[in-house]
């Protein structure tokens, strides 16, 4: 189920309109009415998706879908709980009541209509993306369904990095379909190219192009990557897109020419697949750069594909504080805190603390807002 959900997620990554069908698979895993994908960006309009009705729904559903299209056409506002929800940055699905008091529950204009259509309990995640965009994922329960359990959190959790990196590309298309390679390259307006699952290149777009410093080409049409750890990863990356395996997001650390760089690795399945002309994975860079809605935490989980406890970890770190301090800190073993470090070191490339503090210390503009 989720090899085939994961699928239909990247799918709809390159194919908005496939969005609605992934998120209602995840809405039935969940045990949720409903899935809704946002785009919030400090320049553009918001926009998103909702699940559709295949698994039965039916016209209960419909009553969801004025309260979705007025707050995506500007006519509601976050509630101060969901902005107060946005500052604390969890790295996971959350519960969104939990962020919000008795008072702002009861008299939230969006939750009023929501509940007069039967809707209860909600969990949300948002995603901070490096080009400033925050993708944020809703799931809804109907109000005969209760709270959400701790089982079903943890089945969207598994979930949460993909639909981080499918975000990413959903933010910079605009939510608008791909209809070509050439296109779609364009229109994501990053780095990128599409290469087989071997690893050769097919077409590349000009910005990536005009990053030889980053980028070099290799024998029989390849790419491999000049900043020695990270190229580490992205060969291993596409050895295991191959197979299948999970997908993978690469930092690239900052040096005195250029900011720190995230490389993400998407495998181009199904629709996909056809629209970029028989590729198997797409490849683009994204810089660490400042917005007004991007939390570093979220990003240091959401991009390297942290748990919440390794990105905590790793936020504390990033602070300068030794590994024993942080430990203590999180109420957590130094035994258990040199573990989730080895994960760390693992997931981001880097093979010693000093390492991985000057990598993430490269997302500090990020908290100077």
């Amino acid at each position: 189920m989720f090899d085939d959900l994961t699928d239909k997620i990247y799918e709809a990554a390159f194919v908005p309109d496939l969005w609605p069908g992934a998120l209602e698979v995840a809405s039935g895993l969940s045990g949720s009415a409903s899935g809704s994908i946002f785009v919030i960006s400090d320049n553009c309009p918001t926009r998103g998706r909702i699940s559709d009705n295949s698994s039965g729904h039916g016209k209960s559903l419909e009553k969801i879908r004025p309260v979705f299209d007025e707050f995506l056409a500007g006519d509601w506002k976050l509630s101060p709980g969901v902005l107060r929800m946005y500052d604390m940055h969890p790295a996971s699905f959350v519960h969104v009541e939990a962020f919000m008091t008795e008072e702002e529950i009861e008299r939230d204009a969006v939750r009023m209509l929501l509940r007069a259509s039967g809707i209860g309990a909600h969990l949300c995640s948002a995603v901070a993306m490096p080009s400033g965009e925050l993708v944020t994922f809703v799931f809804q329960r109907w109000t005969k369904d209760g709270l959400y359990d701790q089982a079903s959190v943890d089945q969207l959790d598994q979930l949460r990095p993909h639909f981080a990196r499918a975000g990413l590309v959903s933010g910079r298309l605009g939510m608008e379909q791909a209809r070509a390679t050439v296109s779609a390259l364009e229109a994501i307006g990053l780095p990128a190219a599409v290469m087989t699952a071997s690893g050769r290149v097919l077409t590349a777009n000009s910005l990536l192009e005009q990053m030889p410093e980053i980028f070099l080409p290799t024998a029989y049409g390849g790419m491999a990557i000049a900043n020695a750890s990270a190229n580490a990863l992205f060969q291993e990356a596409i050895v295991e897109n191959r197979h299948r395996f999970p997908v993978r997001s690469i930092p690239v650390a900052a040096n005195e020419s250029r900011p720190a760089l995230v490389l993400h690795l998407l495998p181009l399945r199904r629709a996909a697949h056809d629209i970029f002309t028989g590729a198997d994975m797409l490849v683009a860079a994204t810089e660490v750069s400042a917005s007004s809605v991007v939390p570093s935490p979220t990003l240091l989980a959401g991009l390297f594909d942290l748990t919440p406890a390794e990105a905590r970890l790793a936020a504390a770190l990033s602070q300068g504080r030794p590994l024993k301090d942080a430990a203590f800190d999180l109420k957590i073993t130094v035994k258990t805190s040199r573990t989730y470090l080895e994960r760390i070191f693992a997931k981001t490339g880097t093979r010693q603390q000093s390492q991985l503090v000057a990598l993430l210390k490269s997302t500090e503009p990020l908290n100077r807002r």
